[in-house]
């Protein structure tokens, strides 16, 4: 069936002028309400652009006629909140660590403010809930290499491992086997962690290894791989690794070394009742001697 031809007399506004293929469009105008709320946008959005920041410049954006800034909004919330906080974070920083658990208000607060610095500063490493990941260490368990009581956290957290920014931070450092020992004395050695570990290992090249552990290694760790805090020499036997406690990933340590670092919060600005709160909440996660 051919379609019917319209002409454009047939319609009161009669047609756009284009055709497709006979098929003519009418040129129905827009409903009043539509165009006039379309018309209200458009005043509206000029408006806004006088009135608000709105085009971007290079070191900004134009500032609008009433001088509106989310960024200044925020920092006057920062502000009161920091106001509100100011009693408690001067009590905080005025009453010894061990003493705050005994303040069930201040210790409530403690515990909150020290969440909120550790889930901003520190998840990125140590995961949700101090669960830790390789090369990062775990906060939940009794296995602490600087020491695990709130004065030996809150040192760590203040001063950071091996860091280059702060004289006072927490320093040890492994030799690097690789560099002195022999293939062969290094399998001997890694067979002598294995063992002493409770792992399965070549008895005769754990045997070789206890001498070079003793005469290289047992320093730090101690004569029976328990390891030592005060150095940040981990324990050998218990069977937490940092790294992993495999044939390849010993080898790789006891060659090359490991040279974890850990920022000193301290010297990176962080404000003494933050870092005494997020010190308390890693204490209270279940792993604080």
């Amino acid at each position: 069936m051919a379609a019917k031809k319209h002409d454009k007399e047939d319609h009161e506004y009669g047609t756009t002028g284009h055709e497709w293929d006979g098929i003519q469009e009418w040129n129905n105008p827009l409903p009043r309400w539509w165009l006039w709320s379309f018309y209200l946008c458009i005043i509206w959005g000029i408006g806004y652009v006088i009135a608000y920041p709105a085009w971007p410049l290079i070191n900004g954006a134009t500032p609008g006629l009433l001088g509106y800034s989310t960024r200044a909004e925020v920092a006057e919330e920062i502000e009161r909140f920091d106001v509100a906080n100011a009693p408690m974070e001067a009590l905080l920083n005025e009453t010894p660590l061990a003493d705050v658990e005994q303040n069930a208000e201040l210790n409530d607060f403690a515990k909150n403010a020290g969440q909120a610095v550790y889930n901003t500063w520190c998840v990125q490493c140590h995961q949700a809930g101090g669960a830790g990941a390789k090369g990062y260490p775990v906060l939940v368990d009794n296995d602490w290499l600087w020491g695990g009581t709130i004065d030996d956290i809150y040192l760590t957290v203040n001063h950071g491992i091996r860091t280059e920014d702060d004289m006072d931070t927490r320093y040890s450092q492994m030799p690097a086997y690789g560099d002195f020992m022999s293939e062969e004395e290094i399998s001997s050695l890694v067979a002598y962690v294995q063992t002493i570990s409770g792992q399965d290992a070549d008895a005769t090249l754990a045997e070789t290894g206890s001498q070079l552990f003793y005469d290289n290694c047992a320093a730090c760790h101690g004569d029976a791989g328990t390891g030592d805090i005060f150095q940040g020499a981990p324990d050998l036997t218990d069977r937490i690794w940092l790294f992993g406690g495999d044939e390849a990933a010993l080898t790789e340590t006891i060659t090359n070394a490991r040279f974890g670092v850990m920022p000193s919060w301290s010297a990176r600005g962080m404000s003494e009742a933050d870092i005494r709160a997020v010190s308390l909440y890693v204490h209270q996660l279940g792993g604080g001697e």
